[in-house]
């Protein structure tokens, strides 16, 4: 696993918890040694991460983030224009993913905060001979979609609406997708 990595599941991790996680715990969990973790830590918080040190470990003080799955269908053409808009609105966009009858759910994780990480991920994309997911089914895909607020989300919401990205749900997908079909 890469340092960069690493540290988005660190991040991962310290999202999660409701209460301070040791050094020692994240160290474990993530295969290295405390100072590693150490370093991350020093790392992540040069990027603006509010990462508090107690006693008791670590603890991100950053408020909950809210999250929105939304149902896109767009041409490859349009797939930088349609991620832009997500980072644009100071959404992440956490994954992509499809559901399909015979294969159910599935996913991949994205993680893009910025049109440079659209960027670099559409090189990957166009350097190689893999086709994106979204073509398993026709254009119709999903993204799970993070923000600070609601509000953000809605900005989202209504520009692909406006855009003509947002997708219907169908009677047969799943409400809850992390879980798969029902």
């Amino acid at each position: 696993m890469s340092g960069e990595e690493r540290r988005e599941k660190l991040l991962v991790t310290l999202r999660g918890a409701t209460q301070p996680v040791s050094g020692t715990a994240l160290a474990a969990q993530l295969g290295v040694s405390r100072q590693v973790v150490v370093q991350d830590i020093a790392l992540l918080r040069a990027r603006q991460q509010d990462i508090v040190s107690t006693y008791r470990g670590y603890l991100l003080r950053n408020a909950p983030l809210c999250q929105r799955i939304f149902k896109v269908h767009h041409s490859d053409e349009e797939i930088e224009e349609e991620l832009n808009l997500f980072v644009d609105f100071g959404g992440r966009v956490e994954d992509v993913f499809i559901y399909h009858r015979i294969y159910d759910v599935v996913r991949v994780e994205m993680g893009l905060k910025s049109r440079r990480d659209v960027s670099g991920y559409l090189d990957q994309l166009t350097s190689g001979v893999s086709k994106s997911l979204k073509n398993i089914t026709d254009g119709y895909h999903y993204h799970t979609i993070t923000a600070e607020t609601e509000e953000i989300l809605d900005q989202i919401q209504q520009a692909l609406q406006e855009r003509g990205f947002l997708a219907r749900l169908r009677d047969y997908e799943p409400v809850d997708f992390r879980k798969g079909s029902p």
